[in-house]
């Protein structure tokens, strides 16, 4: 297991092949802190399984009852520990710096089957000896693998997998949804086969007594958006389905609301999890009720009295917490209060967009400082959300948009079926004092214009617009108010770099977002990314050198339901500023995205160390 980055001088010394500021922090799709408790199977005697709980996930119970194994990111990355169900002889089971996640065990409890990232970065299924610690691959393969569970007679593993699946694009949205079929297979890797079906999506299986049929939770695509999100609308029903894994042959369970993570029990009894009521938690399809609160899995002793579980609890939220990095070179930092963060090129303060009173507000401009974690509102408009702010060099001005922004604000409710739509009602790029004071509009009309970015001298600055005549980026000098015409595609994210040489953008072509570079004059057009999913949320180093940016090539780790975030699979990654040495930093099921990179300041710099630019 590679530990955090701890040492002071890791925030300053230069990596072999690394940048010269090497903390970048973004934002995580979180909702609360998962937390796993243990209950009696009606929800009484609720109490943590663990007396100092880490990021503790998935957990399930072996089948003698005298252990559970669960995820973790206590020590960095997510690895699988043992504990006993009193919280006592906590040990780790893998140490690999990759994700690993998604146990389950085989019939006689020798015999663990899991999700992992290791060996190529797709989620596919590995096999470890609890009693010689060896691990071997399961399955191969891009489209990702889940949720598998041992049959009863130890014969099969059944799992669901993206597998020869697309992600295509959600109606009118950028949000990939999430195909996924029911697959078997022996635990030596033969006899892999697809359990026939006619659905967009089935996940979770698990086999009943006879170790013939499955039970999963299906839906529709479309829905694969909708109910990813801790509190899915109505109108989203998932479906509890009893399928023949021989014949395809399928029931369908009387049972209502978004149903995830079923598990037969005896011959007539199912638990599972609903997420889409006040009173969510634990159901039984007799009608009785289990532990209540936002659950996310759940797992029965062998005699069914006891469950263990994980659900969300509210995290201390900090401004940077530390995250685990996949090369030492880089520190990662999760951003709180807000999303988009940027950096003062002293990397004292960031900028965030967020809601200070909660969602009930509209979205502010906020500058945190770094050293004492204090936060101060520097714009709130009260007719119009404000988004995405950018410093000036010199860390006296903050430009950015104000407008209505359905897309990042409405939830999924907004839908973008021509490019028209995405005026959204217009928006305009204004400019303030890096104090809150001298706020002034800078472009007029009725496009929508946005995510703007200063030119090192501060003379100029790119934005994007959404209009009835054109998309694309365009500058404006700030001295006459003159804009030209930089790009006409549907481009978005534009960011000047720090050396006033490239301006580097995301653009959406052949059905996914790449990041490319363009000369400030219009020249030297460059795609830097080829990626298979969406490319965007870049930031500089401060030195011009490198970029950092969010991937979805990497595809989906887990289903979508269990981990309420939109887009539930995205990775920070850095490459050079040519597109070169591209390197994944992050690697997990969250939603990583929006990284900013932060410069070194000049206090922190060791004699020598450094050369301060």
């Amino acid at each position: 297991m590679r530990s955090f980055l701890i040492a002071v001088t890791g925030l300053m010394l230069l990596g072999a092949q690394g940048p010269g500021a090497q903390t970048i922090a973004f934002n995580r799709v979180e909702v609360g802190q998962p937390e796993i408790f243990v209950a009696a199977s009606d929800g009484s005697n609720e109490h943590p399984l663990l007396p100092n709980p880490d990021r503790d996930y998935d957990a399930i119970w072996s089948p003698d009852g005298k252990s559970i194994v669960f995820t973790s990111e206590r020590n960095g990355s997510a690895d699988l520990f043992q504990v006993k169900p009193d919280g006592s002889g906590l040990k780790a089971l893998t140490t690999d710096p990759a994700y690993d996640d998604q146990a389950a065990f085989s019939p006689d409890g020798q015999k663990l089957v899991f999700v992992s990232t290791r060996d190529g970065g797709n989620a596919n299924l590995w096999i470890l000896d609890l009693t010689s610690r060896r691990i071997q691959r399961l399955t191969t393969g891009a489209g990702g693998d889940f949720r598998p569970s041992w049959s009863h007679d130890g014969k099969w593993i059944a799992f669901s997998s993206g597998r020869g699946k697309p992600m295509p694009f959600s109606e009118g949205r950028w949000e990939r949804l999430q195909l996924a079929d029911l697959y078997i297979v022996h635990p030596d890797g033969s006899g892999l086969k697809k359990v026939p079906g006619n659905q967009d999506f089935c996940g979770s299986p698990k086999w009943k007594g006879d170790s013939r049929h499955l039970v999963a939770y299906c839906m529709t695509a479309q829905q694969t958006l909708a109910n990813r999100i801790a509190n899915p609308g109505p109108g989203n029903d998932t479906r509890l389905m009893s399928v023949d894994t021989m014949t395809g042959a399928s029931t369908e369970m009387p049972a209502v609301g978004v149903k995830i993570n079923p598990s037969p029990l005896d011959q007539n009894e199912i638990g599972y999890i609903r997420k889409d009521t006040p009173d969510a938690g634990i159901y039984y399809l007799s009608g009785r009720r289990g532990p209540r609160g936002p659950i996310r899995t759940a797992s029965w002793s062998p005699d069914g009295n006891l469950v263990v579980f994980h659900k969300r609890v509210p995290g201390t939220p900090v401004p940077l917490r530390k995250a685990f990095s996949g090369d030492s070179n880089y520190e990662l930092q999760i951003a709180s209060g807000g999303t988009l963060p940027s950096f003062n090129r002293s990397g004292t303060q960031f900028i965030t967009t967020g809601f200070p009173n909660g969602r009930a507000s509209l979205s502010a401009i906020t500058v945190t400082t770094v050293a004492t974690g204090a936060a101060q509102v520097v714009y709130q408009d009260k007719t119009s959300n404000a988004l995405a702010g950018s410093w000036s060099s010199d860390g006296r001005k903050i430009i950015f948009g104000i407008g209505e922004f359905a897309a990042f604000f409405d939830g999924f409710h907004s839908e973008f079926l021509k490019p028209g739509d995405r005026i959204e009602g217009g928006a305009k790029v204004a400019l303030v004092n890096a104090d809150g004071t001298g706020f002034q509009e800078l472009t007029s009309g009725a496009g929508n214009n946005a995510f703007p970015s200063f030119s090192p001298d501060g003379k100029r600055f790119v934005y994007r617009t959404f209009s009835r005549e054109d998309n694309g980026l365009r500058i404006m000098d700030l001295d006459t108010r003159a804009v030209t015409n930089l790009t006409d595609g549907y481009d978005n994210f534009p960011l000047w770099s720090p050396r006033g040489d490239l301006i580097m953008f995301a653009r959406l072509s052949g059905g996914t977002y790449d990041v490319y570079t363009i000369k400030p004059d219009g020249s030297s057009l460059r795609r830097l990314t080829n990626g298979k999913g969406n490319d965007a949320h870049m930031a500089w180093s401060p030195d011009g050198e490198y970029i950092a940016f969010a991937s979805s090539r990497m595809g989906f780790k887990d289903e979508a339901a269990y981990t309420d975030a939109p887009q539930p699979y995205g990775e920070i990654f850095v490459m050079r500023f040519d597109g070169t040495g591209v390197e994944q930093l992050t690697d997990n099921q969250w939603e990583d995205g929006a990284p900013g990179w932060r410069g070194v300041p000049v206090r922190q710099v060791a004699s020598g160390s450094l050369t301060a630019r």
